[in-house]
Order: C-alpha cells, then structure tokens, then sequence
C-alpha cells in the first residue's frame, strides 16, 4: 500500500494543475533552481560543520569532554556507558547511529543503556548540524542563544529518556 502512496499523490498533483489551468512543468522548474540555489547557498556551513566535527573528534577533545561531564550525567540519572553518546550525538548524526550500533553490540539490545540511547537517538537532533543548515538560509548570526537552548532541551530530553526507561 506504501508503494502506492507517492504515483497517486504525483497524478492527483497532475489533475488539480490540469483542472486549475497551472503550468505543471515550469512550477517544477522553478522548484528544481530554488533547491540548486538553497544548495549552494548552504554548502559552505555544511562543509564547516562537517570539518568541526571531524576536528572534535580527531582532537581528543570529545573524550576529554566525555571524562568530565560523565560524573555530572550519572547524577542526572544518565548510565555512564552513554556519555560518549550524548557528547557526540548534537555533533554528528552517523557517528551517534555507529555509536548506538556499538552500544546495542556491546550491552545488548535488552539493556538499560541500550533503551535509553535508543529512546535519545529517536528524539534528539545533530542540534549543530540542524543550525547551520537551518540558519545559514535565513541569515541569522546570534546564535548563542539558540544553540543554548537546543543544548539544554538535547540534555532535558536525555534526563527524561533515561527516568521513563527506568519505569518502563
């Protein structure tokens, strides 16, 4: 049924613009050079996101970051196996799946760790990734505050991840 979803949406699209008397075809159009324009337009923030991560990591950085704020999430309530996690997880999307990948390896799939990474990964974002996609289109350049509250509302959502797996 799922398969079928996007060929109707794409011929019900095609009889509205044909009833409606709309050029289907230059719309498109018009679409595709906005999208080229977003693209070229964001790249230079990806790439710089991108080269910031790699640099967190490479650095030692991220596991110094890790030792020390690991004693302040295991007073949250936060299992010590997930720091790493949750340091890396508003940097980098894949490193947090290879990261939950090795947690589920290593703890396995029924463990108190391995449901509250699972629950974090499902309802947190690469906050830094997301911002310089997001803001980098709209031109926005005070970003402390934002990345402020994203960070912490990342850390709330984590605390309340690991009390419901608790019960659960």
């Amino acid at each position: 049924m799922a398969s079928y979803i996007i060929p109707t949406f794409l011929i019900v699209l095609f009889f509205v613009c044909l009833i409606k008397n709309i050029n289907a075809y230059d719309g498109f159009i018009q679409g595709a050079k906005g999208a080229v324009d977003l693209c070229i337009n964001t790249f230079p923030y990806l790439v710089a996101i991108f080269a910031a991560v790699e640099l967190f990591k490479l650095s030692g950085l991220s596991q110094l970051l890790t030792t020390a704020v690991s004693p302040v999430f295991s007073f949250l309530g936060i299992p010590s196996e997930l720091t790493e996690f949750l340091v890396i997880r508003p940097f980098s999307g894949s490193g947090s799946v290879a990261m939950l990948s090795d947690i589920m390896a290593t703890y396995g799939p029924d463990s108190f760790a391995t449901k509250c990474a699972a629950v974090i990964m499902s309802c947190s974002e690469t906050v830094f990734y997301i911002i310089a996609v997001y803001f980098s289109t709209i031109k926005i350049k005070k970003l402390r505050p934002t990345i402020f509250l994203a960070l912490l509302s990342t850390l709330l959502g984590s605390i309340t991840a690991c009390l419901v797996c608790r019960i659960i």
